[in-house]
């Protein structure tokens, strides 16, 4: 029985495959993963997918705006199936966790560029950098007294 993941590539024009339909599955299960993670997940699902494919395949998706893909600084791409709205990334410096954060409101003054040169600007990329939570405190947690010497 098809699922909504295939009626969503037909409706885009795509051909229905396994290997479109597993990286999809991948992307939602797993937001902000690398395309190395996805092809990993992909295999234990689908069995052998190449590299390429893997890559090939979210290309097409990103293509059609299915996916979103997004390039850290420093990082390798990571692809995101929440497409259609303006929202941004907050990402931990120390473990790499990338989270979603919603557009800011109110007075933003960073988001309005100082010259648009002209631009009709409809969209602003902005990626938050710092520490989580859990890199915070195991960065403040007290060396335990084995580890001395």
């Amino acid at each position: 029985m098809p699922g909504a993941n295939d009626a969503l590539l037909r409706r885009h024009g795509m051909q229905v495959t396994a290997q479109r339909l597993a990286v999809l599955r991948a992307v939602s299960e797993r937001p902000h993963s690398t395309a190395d993670d996805i092809g990993n997940v992909v295999r234990g699902e689908i069995g052998s997918i190449s590299r390429q494919a893997v890559y090939d395949v979210l290309a097409a998706l990103t293509d059609k705006g299915l996916l979103r893909r997004i390039q850290p600084a420093g990082s390798p791409a990571r692809y995101e199936d929440r497409v259609g709205d303006n929202h941004h990334h907050l990402i931990c410096r120390t473990c790499s966790r990338m989270l979603d954060v919603d557009c800011a409101v109110g007075d933003t003054p960073c988001l309005t560029a100082a010259g648009d040169a002209g631009y009709e600007v409809d969209e602003a990329e902005v990626i938050y950098w710092g520490r989580c939570p859990d890199c915070i405190a195991t960065a403040s947690a007290p060396i335990s007294s084995n580890n001395h010497r």
